[in-house]
């Protein structure tokens, strides 16, 4: 299989493997251990509002830093800031001081973090292969939560958050070892038309930053409000979707590479809708709500691939693929914030829970629109240059 032959995508998806696995058993617990530790419902979304809008506000240090020392560089660092937040979590008691520090502490970990693997993937990817290189990442991650939020859950019940998150702080900081010997190209030290991305790009991000805050952000929450705010019955849920998710992306991967792409952008979408109303209606009930939870991660595994495939071709295209990702995250950034504060004042203003989640159709219907849009645009532009290059055998 010829997409396996690019050695440093393979470093960036073991790479991705082994932060999935810290993320499974402790990333998952993040924003339900505030809960626990006695943080309101809407202060936890306002809280994730912040660290997004801290992500806007700090982007620009990642261009600083990676035009000195390399983007392998603020990758490894934002890895090591990801580390930093599990270490800080278990003293967090309630609104205060420490919730401050994790706020600031977690966006710059993030920016870096994201900011830095987005750019880099998409530089050293297949534009050919890029869909399935991209799936064989997701899956592989969804494998990875199969059993770790299991672990996770049953961990901080039996040993408690310090051990716990302490474990998951060492699995983060080996997400750095397939990273040691990774060559990524160096960043454009000036770049004047690196900034552009097309402005339908940068609405789409936009609205899948809002669809995010929405379908995952509100719903993490109430899906551990719904399961009785156990953490074991919560990592439970996480790993029956793992498990059922773990394949999705492989064949939506293919397909992406074989020109498919159009009809399963309308199929993960209207899945995308289905399962907002299903989460929304199924807070009442468990069983159903982890239900729920199984079918979403397979719509993610579907979405996600078919997103990140156009998106870093586009970057790779780019006359800087760093700089063309720190517009569409920043634009992320501003629609997840959007969205994590209107689901706080639906809160705030004791509207269920359900209404939050509810607010993802609006980036459903967008987003779908939209990323129909940039596949037509690459599949007219296909279809010229398949005709131009015709034309010129023809001549000769």
């Amino acid at each position: 299989m010829s997409f396996f032959g690019n050695d440093a995508i393979n470093r960036v998806n073991l790479h991705n493997t082994i932060q999935a696995l810290a993320q499974g058993v402790g990333g998952v617990f993040v924003f339900v251990y505030l809960l626990k530790a006695g943080v309101s419902a809407p202060l936890v979304l306002c809280t994730i509002a912040v660290m997004t809008a801290g992500r806007f506000v700090m982007r620009p240090a990642v261009l600083v830093v990676a035009r000195r020392r390399g983007l392998r560089v603020t990758l490894m660092l934002g890895t090591i800031l990801e580390a930093a937040i599990f270490l800080l979590l278990p003293l967090v008691h309630g609104p205060g001081v420490m919730l401050v520090v994790i706020i600031a502490v977690s966006a710059l970990g993030s920016v870096f973090y994201w900011t830095s693997l987005h750019a880099a993937s998409s530089q050293l990817g297949d534009a050919e292969h890029r869909g399935r290189q991209i799936a064989v990442g997701t899956a592989a991650s969804a494998v990875m939560n199969i059993a770790a939020p299991w672990l996770g859950g049953w961990a901080l019940g039996a040993i408690g958050p310090v051990l716990t998150f302490g474990m998951v702080a060492v699995i983060q900081v080996a997400a750095i070892a397939p990273l040691l010997a990774l060559a990524i190209p160096p960043v454009a030290e000036t770049a004047p038309s690196g900034w552009r991305a097309p402005r339908l790009v940068v609405v789409l991000q936009g609205a899948d930053g809002w669809f995010g805050a929405a379908f995952y952000n509100v719903w993490q929450i109430a899906l551990f409000v719904a399961l009785g705010e156990h953490f074991a019955s919560y990592g439970g849920a996480m790993a029956l979707a793992g498990l059922v998710g773990a394949g999705a992306s492989l064949v939506v991967g293919r397909l992406i590479d074989l020109g498919h792409a159009r009809a399963w952008v309308i199929v993960a979408y209207a899945a995308c809708a289905m399962v907002t109303v299903l989460k929304a209606v199924s807070l009442h009930s468990p069983a159903l709500a982890v239900a729920a939870n199984a079918l979403a991660t397979v719509v993610a595994l579907l979405l996600g691939p078919l997103m990140m495939a156009r998106m870093y071709n586009l970057a790779k295209a780019s006359p800087c693929p760093l700089r063309f990702t720190m517009a569409t995250e920043g634009a992320w950034d501003i629609g997840c914030c959007a969205g994590c504060l209107s689901a706080a004042a639906l809160a705030a203003l004791h509207a269920p829970l359900s209404a939050g989640i509810l607010l993802a159709l609006g980036g459903v219907g967008v987003g779908a629109s939209l990323l129909l849009r940039s596949y037509a645009t690459l599949a007219t532009a296909s279809h010229v240059d398949h005709h131009t290059r015709t034309r010129s055998a023809g001549g000769r």
